[in-house]
This record gives C-alpha cells, sequence and structure tokens, in this order.
C-alpha cells in the first residue's frame, strides 16, 4: 500500500509510542520501594483467590563496547568485561527481593534480555544469568524467551549456545546496511556477516527473529534505504522493527556526535517511511501497528489478525497483559495498577540492592481515570477498535459521555478517513492503522493538559 507524502507529511507530529498509559514522563518520585513493595505484596495475595496470570520478566544489561551515535537507551560503555560479574551479582540479589515477597517458582510466560548489548556477557555469564532466573521462577511451557544480539560480536557457534540456554527468539540491531550511514553512527556490520547469522538461527530452529531498522539516520537518502530494505526482505526476518530516528542531542549525549546537517531533511524521511511500508507490504509482510511488520506465519501476525495482540514495553507482544517485573539498571516494570522505574545509574542500583531495598527510583499507581484511558488507548493501538459497552461494563462510565470531548476531537481524523465513529464503537480504518499514535493520542489526558511533545519522538 503507498502512503500519499502529504498524508505522512501532515501527521509528522512528535507523540508517545503508547508502550504504557500513562507514559514513563509521568512517573514520580513519590513512588518508590514501599510503594513497589506493596503492589507485589497485593499480587502475592491475590495469588489464592482465582489465581494470577503469568509474570513477564525483562532484564536489562547495561554494558556495551562501543557507543552507537544515534542510541537513547541506558547503557554503559566499557571494554572491561569483568564489570558483568559484578552486575551479575547484583541482579541476583535483586530476584532474591522479589522472591521474598512472591514466593519462588512463579510462572513466567515470557523473558526479555535487552539492553545495551545482552551479549557483551560472556556464554558462562549468560548461562549463570538464565539458571538464576529458573531457580527464582518457572518458565512456562511455550514460553517466550528472547534476547537483544549484537551482529558484530555474535557468530553462528554463540547463537547454538543461546539456543541450548533455552532462548527461542532472537532481535538483531541492524539499522541501516549501508556502509556510509554506518560510519557516520559508529556502528559498522557488513550485510554478508548478519546474513551468516540469520542463516544459522533458521537452522537452530528459533522461532521468531527480528531485525530492528532506523530511518532518519545521518547521511541516510530515499535512495540508500531503499537498498537497505531490499537487502533485508532477502533475509527475510520473521519481523521487522521500524523505528524513526529522534534527534535529541540535549538529552542525549552520543547524539552530540551527529552532524545535525547531515540528517535527512522532513520530505526525505517521509518518502524513507512511505518507501518502507510498501515495500515490506509487497514483499508479504503483514503490518501489525505503528513500526512493526511481521510474515503472515509469525505468531504477531496471527495475534493481530485474532484480535489478540498486546502492547508492553517492549512493544507489540502475542502475551496477554501481565505483570512485568523489571530487573536492572532503568529497567521499568508494571505490576497491577502501577508502574515503577529503577535507579538510573549503578552506583544508586547497586546502592539499593546492597542495603536490600528494591531499586525503584520513581513510579505511578494509576488513578481510575488513567485505567479508564489505558483501557482505551491499548484498545486502539492494539485492535484497533473501542467498544463502547466493553468500556461501559469493565468501568462503570458512560463511555460516550466520559469522552465526549475527545470524539469531537477526533472528528478532522474521521473527516481524513483515519476513523469511523458509530453507536457502538470508535473505529481505525486500513490508512488510519498507519497513524495509530495519533488516534490514541486525542484520548491521551496528560499529552492534553500541557501540550509539551518535545520529550517524544515524531510520528514519522
Amino acid at each position: 500500500m503507498d502512503i500519499p507524502e502529504t498524508l505522512l507529511r501532515k501527521l509528522d507530529v512528535p507523540g508517545p509510542r503508547y508502550t504504557s498509559y500513562p507514559t514513563a514522563d509521568r512517573f514520580v518520585e513519590a513512588f518508590g520501594p514501599a510503594e513497589y513493595a506493596q503492589a507485589l505484596r497485593q499480587r502475592a495475595e491475590g495469588a489464592v483467590v482465582g489465581g494470577t496470570p503469568p509474570l513477564s520478566v525483562y532484564v536489562h544489561v547495561p554494558f556495551c563496547e562501543s557507543v552507537c551515535y544515534y542510541c537513547a537507551c541506558n547503557k554503559v560503555i566499557t571494554k572491561h568485561h569483568e564489570r558483568g560479574r559484578e552486575y551479575l551479582d547484583v541482579l541476583v540479589r535483586e530476584m532474591d527481593l522479589h522472591a521474598a515477597l512472591i514466593g519462588r517458582g512463579k510462572p513466567v510466560s515470557q523473558l526479555h534480555l535487552g539492553g545495551g548489548s545482552p551479549t557483551f556477557l560472556s556464554d558462562d555469564e549468560l548461562h549463570g544469568l538464565m539458571e538464576a532466573l529458573r531457580q527464582r521462577f518457572k518458565l512456562v511451557p511455550g514460553a517466550e524467551v528472547s534476547i537483544e544480539v549484537d551482529p558484530r560480536t555474535a557468530t553462528p557457534q554463540r547463537l547454538a549456545n543461546l539456543a541450548a540456554m533455552g532462548f527461542n527468539r532472537l532481535s538483531f540491531g541492524v539499522q541501516d546496511f549501508d556502509p556510509v550511514v554506518q560510519a557516520a553512527v559508529h556502528r559498522v556490520q557488513p550485510f554478508d556477516s548478519v546474513r551468516e547469522l540469520m542463516a544459522a538461527a533458521r537452522e537452530l530452529n528459533y522461532e521468531s527473529i527480528n531485525a530492528d531498522l532506523i530511518y532518519g539516520l545521518p547521511k541516510q537518502t530515499p535512495q540508500s534505504f531503499a537498498r537497505t530494505i531490499e537487502q533485508v526482505t532477502e533475509l527475510r526476518p520473521d519481523r521487522i522493527a521500524l523505528y524513526a530516528y529522534a534527534h535529541l542531542p540535549g538529552r542525549f549525549k552520543p547524539q552530540r556526535r551527529i552532524d545535525a546537517a547531515e540528517l535527512p531533511p522532513p520530505e526525505h524521511r517521509i518518502r524513507m517511511l512511505g518507501n518502507a511500508i510498501a515495500g515490506f507490504i509487497g514483499h508479504g509482510y503483514t503490518y501489525i501497528g505503528m513500526d512493526h511488520f511481521a510474515l503472515p506465519g509469525d505468531a504477531l501476525a496471527a495475534a493481530k489478525r485474532q484480535g489478540r495482540l498486546h502492547r508492553n514495553f517492549q512493544g507489540y507482544s502475542t502475551q496477554p497483559d501481565c505483570d512485568l517485573i523489571a530487573l536492572g539498571v532503568s529497567a521499568i516494570g508494571r505490576m497491577g495498577a502501577t508502574y515503577s522505574q529503577n535507579a538510573k545509574t549503578l552506583p544508586e542500583y547497586y546502592d539499593a540492592v546492597q542495603r536490600g531495598e528494591f531499586p525503584i527510583v520513581r513510579g505511578l499507581a494509576l488513578s481510575r481515570d488513567d485505567l479508564v484511558r489505558r483501557a482505551v488507548i491499548m484498545a486502539i493501538m492494539c485492535q484497533g477498535r473501542v467498544e463502547f459497552e466493553s468500556i461501559d461494563l469493565a468501568h462503570l462510565i458512560k463511555t460516550r459521555d466520559y469522552f465526549a470531548a475527545e470524539l469531537a476531537a477526533l472528528q478532522p481524523m474521521v473527516d481524513a478517513g483515519f476513523v469511523e465513529i458509530s453507536d457502538e464503537a470508535v473505529q481505525v480504518t486500513a490508512t488510519g492503522w498507519f497513524f495509530v499514535r495519533g488516534v490514541a493520542m486525542a484520548f491521551d489526558k496528560h499529552l492534553r493538559a500541557d501540550q509539551v511533545r518535545e520529550r517524544f519522538s515524531r510520528i514519522i
């Protein structure tokens, strides 16, 4: 499907990605270790009545050997691999803090290692981490166990070792295959080496292989990025995540090494996005939502077809809404009707855990209004449809009255053909699905209140 450039340009505004609602910029320091511990106790107490859903666990490994100039992740650049051992020791102590409150052996249906670069750790260290997790949590049959892999430091043998540890999903950070662009962002990884890794992963029967791409990087052109799109479709990863580069050097120090004059102009970014959408769909990929694509046989595409998509801090997921235990420096989690984030620096993180405290430095207890809006925004982001009756019954409100101002604000999107509003529902159209963030933004009370959006990436 071709998206007109005029349409893309109209929607090129900053906005949240809605991996949560309220978004993480709304977290407050008044929510700390005591409040998080109480949320864990509430889950543990609820487990005796009717059962509770499985957990999701995220482990943040912050270390990288070298800096990628575009990166906005929380990371520590070092070639001293011995630092991994100290970090793992503290991670285990943080796991024990959780086990003390919720008990050992709680079922986990989703485990993800992100970073940074989890493959900064040695195979022995990763094996030890997985054993520590298994001693404290129970991975259920069919659990999704994924890890982010840096293609520059991985080998086919490493992928075999990861499979032996129980990982069944991989995500490769590709970003761009053009050598000029790679040099400009300080991340050089030849196409042939990534192709070798993908082939090895398939031979090892990984259930899903993801490739991350970024458009809007320095020295990218519509022509050069079109070549990258062709190369990626040749590799045929099961999933593709296509992100827009957000140049925020005031917030992210590595980006100060990028010459803003070398960034592609808005009209080129828009063309790159339009070409990428057309290219991936033309090569048989299903558009999942926002910046995600998947082959029709992938579980994510099946969830999209069946209306079972969910969304969490890692993006779109096949897993039902889970409580998310987040381990490691800066990691963000969800427990019941609360969100929480760990300390962002290693010294602060180490100090808290070694004192026997959860390293939570900020978070949020959701209000009734937050819960209603979260339900609506996630329905838009995941199913593209809000059934008024379902929201009425779940939250004991009259949805059309409660959101009268928001429904009125959607009228320009109705006029543009992005949204249909009936007596029963709000329905995102096939075209509107490409701009679903913009639809969800209409229901974001916090965003409307301050209108300060520079902290967010642009929709395009």
